[in-house]
């Protein structure tokens, strides 16, 4: 072997050779298989080498035992690749699975974990979309499951009686026959606590275990059919059915015109089933004598209604589709002094004179386009809620709201 040849690598040699050139088999270092080769065992140093921890004498230094044994898990490469756990890191510094990212002093600080370890998005996570169990389903996807059960009257799939109830989860379906769907515990609850006359029969799950709500559906001597997971969730209007529907008679009870004092709203094309719903609630909770949908105005017996009423629509007394012109008319001859909101009024409802309020008609309108102009002028007083002029509008039923609880304050006073 030449002296040319044995000449060790040095780092200036290593760094002088290019980017992308191997080293030829000269200038490598020597391997055990090399021809050319020391012969050196693994894990060891070149023959003759003084072992690693030895003294120039031979004896072991402290903290070492003489005897160089291949260790996986401390060899020196694997302590300066192993990766830090997430709370060993240093703040400040940046640091990938199996890469260090070393920054200088002052740089901007690693964004990766805050100061209490919780981790900070750079951009908006991405989220699953959580459907709330009350949400319900559009009144096309409801039609497109009739006209689908419709198209499967051949094959037989479902039964004549299960296709007449999942006809009435459209407007069509229950204009038809009649009837409508009241669905969840405590629509259910309430139909047959204070509407036994109007509900036919009761659907439910398999294995439902509402043991009170059973008890009070049985003590009314209800029939109770059972059904399977699957057809309840075709006949549901919910994303999540709770397990039971009522099947009722569609009925309401007309408002009493001839009473001496009442409060009565007149609801002019609200298309919202949520707003409608809360328009009963809120006639139920502040006394009102009745309401009155004219034509335009989402049905009453509509799902999203009965379940934003809670199923206490039924208690408000009501009349439906109903041309609002001549309604004015007739509540005028009864003595009834009509009131609309109006952003131009310039008065409140407590302004009004107290004689005039003994029998009252709110007039409330779209959530939208609002109240018909033609209605307004028809009205006998306009008012509007004092509030923020960082505001323009309330919403319908927020609206109605405020005004129904003014209205209950004013006929306490009037007693």
């Amino acid at each position: 072997m030449s002296e040319e040849n044995k000449t060790p690598r040095t780092i200036r040699k290593t760094l002088d050779r290019k980017f992308g050139v191997s080293e030829s088999r000269e200038e490598r270092r020597p391997r055990r298989d090399d021809k050319n080769g020391d012969d050196r065992e693994f894990g060891r140093g070149p023959r003759g080498a003084r072992p690693r921890g030895l003294r120039e004498d031979g004896s072991p230094r402290e903290g070492h035992s003489g005897e160089r044994r291949f260790d996986r898990e401390h060899r020196p490469f694997d302590r300066e690749r192993r990766p830090r756990r997430f709370d060993d890191r240093p703040f400040g510094r940046s640091e990938r699975f199996g890469r260090s990212d070393r920054r200088h002093e002052g740089d901007r600080p690693f964004r990766g974990f805050d100061k209490v370890n919780k981790p900070i998005y750079r951009q908006r996570p991405e989220q699953k979309s959580e459907t709330n169990g009350d949400e319900t389903l559009d009144e096309s996807v409801l039609e497109a499951r009739v006209a689908a059960s419709e198209a499967s009257e051949a094959t037989g799939s479902n039964p004549p009686w299960f296709k007449k109830l999942l006809a009435l989860t459209t407007e069509k379906g229950r204009e038809r026959e009649g009837r409508f769907l009241g669905e969840g515990v405590h629509v259910v609850n309430e139909l047959v606590t204070n509407h036994r006359e109007l509900v036919i029969a009761i659907y439910a799950v398999e294995g439902f275990e509402d043991k009170v709500l059973m008890d009070t559906i049985n003590e009314a001597g209800i029939t109770v059919h059972e059904m399977s997971a699957e057809m309840m969730k075709q006949i549901s209007s919910t994303v999540t059915p709770q397990g039971i529907i009522a099947h009722c008679r569609i009925a309401n009870t007309k408002p009493n015109y001839e009473s001496s004092r009442s409060v009565l709203t007149l609801v002019d094309a609200v298309q919202d089933p949520g707003n409608l719903g809360t328009l009963f609630r809120t006639s139920l909770g502040f006394g009102s004598d009745g309401m009155i949908l004219g034509r335009g105005t989402v049905s009453p017996f509509n799902p999203k209604v009965v379940r934003g009423s809670s199923g206490t629509f039924l208690r408000v007394p009501f009349e439906f589709d109903v041309d609002l012109i001549d309604q004015i008319n007739f509540l005028r001859s009864k003595g009834y002094t009509i009131v609309a909101t109006d952003l131009h009024a310039k008065q409140s409802l407590r302004q009004i004179p107290e004689r005039k309020l003994r029998k009252m008609a709110f007039l409330v309108g779209n959530e939208g386009a609002g109240t018909n102009p033609y209605f307004i002028e028809l009205a006998d007083e306009t008012v509007k809620i004092p509030m923020s002029s960082e505001l323009e509008s309330l919403n319908v039923a927020v609206a109605h709201g405020i005004l129904s609880y003014e209205a209950a304050q004013i006929q306490e006073d009037l007693k």
